[in-house]
């Protein structure tokens, strides 16, 4: 009996991206395609068209959602909300959402609708289509398409350079600790409880990290712990953080491994510059984290190993 293949959710991808670039290619110039927050594709290959921003993301109960804890419009909510948190993740402009529904006889569609148009009038990201079928649980899968504003390429996770100061665009763990709340207590509300039901993607810092000239970004849906990993390994460096900003009400593992926080990780060449971008913009000042570091093996925090904690999906 033949050894077993790797179950974790970046081994799975991985494996998949190599079968498929074994039987399609490479993709053109200008196009990027498996392995970060978006696929990035030309509108016209070869001519120089404009780029289009293109992802999906799935929202499963039992998985992502527990519905004695949510409703089901926080999960129509959720399920937009975090596919457009990877077009702020390449610092683009969401255009517009198609969605494919799958739920079980008695699903309070009408609830779910309701909370998919809220995040769509949110982030001005319309519905504009999708499908329905029957299924054993809820899955709501939505695909986004994004446009990029100005002449700036996207913002990769493959461009941190050695040097770079690391930035998050907020203080993380708050979902973790609101789905702990909640848990404890199913009727709690309050910041945290919000942060777990109705997460916010970080649209407008994204926009402005990429006009300042951000090397690399990544939005914080699996841990920072882990989601760091992801962007060092793209990039080839390694890093050193200095502090991790807690929400109020978490842990530091809640900030580190709980996920679902949908911050953004923001590698920068000119600290400075980016921080006046955001000041300028009105947005709150990103907080510093550390630094891309010259070895690519070095992962700390502190003077500690910085493991790549986070929630990954076994397949």
């Amino acid at each position: 009996m033949g050894d077993r293949l790797p179950t974790g959710e970046d081994a799975v991808l991985q494996r998949i991206g190599s079968r498929l670039r074994s039987r399609l290619g490479a993709p053109p110039p200008g196009e990027t395609w498996a392995g970060d927050d978006a696929a990035v594709l030309l509108a016209a290959p070869g001519a120089g068209g404009p780029a289009i921003l293109f992802t999906t993301d799935a929202v499963v109960e039992g998985v992502h959602v527990d519905l004695a804890l949510v409703t089901h419009a926080d999960v129509g909510w959720k399920a937009l909300s975090v596919a457009v948190s990877d077009v702020a993740a390449m610092g683009g402009v969401p255009m517009g959402a198609v969605v494919t529904l799958g739920a079980p006889p008695g699903t309070d569609v009408d609830a779910l609708v309701d909370g998919l148009a809220e995040a769509a009038e949110r982030w001005e990201c319309p519905v504009v289509g999708g499908d329905l079928t029957s299924a054993g649980q809820l899955v709501v899968s939505v695909s986004v398409l994004g446009r990029l504003e100005g002449s700036a390429p996207a913002v990769l996770r493959s461009g941190a350079r050695v040097g770079d100061t690391l930035f998050v665009t907020g203080p993380l763990g708050a979902s973790a600790a609101g789905l702990r709340a909640l848990r404890a207590d199913a009727g709690s509300s309050g910041p945290l409880a919000a942060a777990y039901r109705r997460p916010e993607p970080r649209l407008a810092a994204g926009r402005v990290a990429r006009a300042a000239g951000a090397s690399a970004m990544m939005d914080v849906s699996d841990g920072l712990g882990l989601d760091l990993h992801r962007l060092a390994d793209a990039s080839g460096v390694g890093f050193v953080v200095d502090r991790v900003p807690v929400a109020d009400g978490a842990t530091l593992a809640d900030a580190t491994g709980g996920g679902e926080d949908y911050e953004l990780i923001v590698a920068s060449g000119d600290p400075g510059a980016l921080t006046r971008a955001f000041e300028g913009a009105g947005l709150r000042a990103p907080l510093r984290i550390g630094a891309c570091d010259a070895d690519p093996s070095r992962r700390m925090l502190g003077d500690q190993p910085l493991d790549a904690s986070g929630y990954q999906h076994r397949l």
